[in-house]
Parts: structure tokens; C-alpha cells; sequence
């Protein structure tokens, strides 16, 4: 009866440590995605902005040189990114390898113009 008790008892014990083992490596993979997310929104933050871009800059994008990077620029303002595949300044297959690397930011007021003056409206009278 002794020789069945110890038996069963370290049966018992290596269930409980193969339980254990597995809790620690489920838990390892939820700790992941957080430090990706991070590393995700770190990268958002260096967005390469295309009405801003010096041609140096532009050129470190990949698949563009001296002349999609020159087209660039003179292709400004962008409202959006995509326009660089509307107003033809650079193929599909390019702008695909440099979408998730660029943004296009609107500015209220371009150097050497004045900001549009808001019209406040008067009340209507009730």
C-alpha cells in the first residue's frame, strides 16, 4: 500500500508541474505582442512626412533615387499619400514598398501665405 501511495502522489506531482510548465509558456506569448505594439507605434511616430522631406531623406525610402525622389518634390502639395500614384510620380510597385513609411501632413498655413480667416455666423433670433 505504501509502494501505490508514493505512486500516485508523484503521478499527482508531475501533473502538477506539467500544468505549471504550460501556464509559463502560455503567458510568455501575451508579453510579446505588447513590446511589438510598442515597437509598432514607435514606428508610426517616424512617419516620413512628403510634404516635408528633404531629397536626402526621400532617397533612404526604398526604390527611391535622385529622380522619384526629385518628382517628389516637385510634385507638392499632397493631400494624401496615395497621390503619389494618382498624379503618376511614382509607379504602384514602388509607392506599395514606401506606403507603410510615409504620410502626408496638411500644414494650416504654407510659408509666405495667410491662414484663411474663419466667418463666424451670426445667431439665428428664437
Amino acid at each position: 500500500m505504501n509502494r501505490k501511495l508514493r505512486a500516485a502522489f508523484f503521478g499527482w506531482m508531475a501533473c502538477v508541474l506539467l500544468a505549471l510548465a504550460g501556464l509559463s509558456m502560455a503567458q510568455t506569448p501575451s508579453q510579446e505582442p505588447s513590446k511589438t505594439s510598442a515597437a509598432a507605434s514607435a514606428a508610426k511616430v517616424n512617419l516620413l512626412d512628403l510634404n516635408s522631406a528633404t531629397k536626402e531623406e526621400l532617397q533612404a525610402l526604398p526604390g527611391i533615387g535622385d529622380t522619384y525622389s526629385q518628382k517628389i518634390i516637385d510634385g507638392r502639395p499632397y493631400k494624401m499619400k496615395t497621390d503619389l500614384v494618382r498624379k503618376k510620380i511614382v509607379p504602384q510597385a514602388t509607392y506599395d514598398k514606401i506606403a507603410s513609411m510615409v504620410i502626408a501632413n496638411q500644414t494650416l498655413e504654407a510659408p509666405g501665405t495667410k491662414a484663411p480667416e474663419s466667418k463666424v455666423l451670426p445667431k439665428p433670433v428664437l
